[in-house]
């Protein structure tokens, strides 16, 4: 097997992944795993959707993520009458220099949270479209990089949907990973309930690394090495869902290389320069729950995605070998 980073680089990896995970959950208590999964997602240049109830801490999320890379974050309240331009910016006037000037929008952040993301317009919504795949907004024929790290972190109301606009399934396939919160245990909240003094607790979250790093860390995650067993693990995966009884939508090719982005990630963070057949059945859920669309006779049926996430990886002999 052919190693493209060291062993050293990646324990460097999983020391400096494990203190961002921990320092973000100074905000989000008794979350660990949901951490681990917006950290490989950020480490992966990619996007998270969070489909949860109010009130779960995504806001705390999303600006614990940031201080922790001495990044900034922003938040977007996404309501039907906001317009694109309220998300991206827009080019003004400027009367004094007689020339027009780009006043850059909230998405011009390390992290930004777009809240309720389905209540926009459909118009609206594609605002974000060209920024989460190229990490830049075009005005008036002009390129506007948003910078690095960037990502998006998107939320959906799962209880009421009136007056929501379902995201589109090319739109959906843009997210990397998606996931949810969720309710605290009754330690954890009880906890939350004694301090409910401190209103903030993502303001207590301090720099572990410099924003430049991320950097580092993407380009070392991005070398580590797969398999080309791996690799045909996942393409028969995609091409199994494809063929299930209850699956409209399977998974794209898109989503095929988000499997491959998000498992080296994930396997570096465990110490590793190699990804494992574990690591493929571990982020199954988050990489396919969104890109998988059933048919309607299984939604009818009560047939849930994760059930047939788990009768793709039972049906799929994963990989037992890898060479040296």
């Amino acid at each position: 097997m052919v190693v493209v980073i060291s062993n050293d680089q990646a324990q460097w990896f999983n020391q400096t992944f494990e203190q961002i995970v921990s320092n973000v959950e100074i905000a989000i208590r008794g979350k660990r795993d949901v951490i681990r999964l917006a950290v490989t997602c950020m480490l992966s240049e990619g996007h998270l959707l969070l489909e949860d109830n109010p009130g779960t801490g995504k806001t705390q999320l999303a600006k614990a993520l940031a201080n922790s890379v001495q990044g900034t974050h922003s938040r977007i309240q996404f309501t039907p009458d906001l317009l694109p331009s309220d998300v991206t910016g827009v080019t003004v006037f400027d009367q004094e220099k007689r020339a027009f000037e780009f006043h850059k929008g909230p998405i011009f952040a390390s992290v930004v949270l777009a809240d309720e993301i389905n209540r926009a317009s459909p118009k609206t919504q594609s605002a974000l479209l060209e920024v989460m795949e190229e990490g830049r907004i075009t005005i008036d024929g002009v390129a506007h990089p948003v910078g690095s790290p960037f990502m998006v972190i998107a939320t959906q109301n799962p209880i009421e949907q009136a007056g929501t606009y379902r995201l589109p399934e090319a739109q959906l396939d843009r997210f990397l990973m998606k996931t949810s919160i969720g309710y605290p245990d009754h330690e954890v909240a009880m906890e939350l309930m004694l301090q409910a003094a401190s209103r903030d607790r993502s303001a207590t979250v301090s720099p572990v690394i410099v924003s430049s790093a991320v950097q580092q860390m993407a380009t070392f995650a991005n070398d580590v090495h797969v398999e080309p067993a791996i690799v045909a693990y996942i393409s028969h995966l995609a091409t199994e869902s494809r063929r299930h009884a209850n699956v409209k939508l399977g998974l794209s090719m898109r989503g095929c290389l988000a499997y491959i982005r998000v498992a080296k990630t994930w396997a570096i963070s465990k110490g590793r320069n190699h990804v494992l057949p574990d690591d493929i059945r571990d982020l199954a859920v988050p990489i396919m729950s969104h890109r998988i669309l059933l048919n309607a006779e299984a939604q009818f049926s009560g047939v849930t995605t994760e059930r047939v996430i788990d009768e793709l990886i039972s049906s799929v002999a994963a990989p037992v070998e890898r060479s040296l």
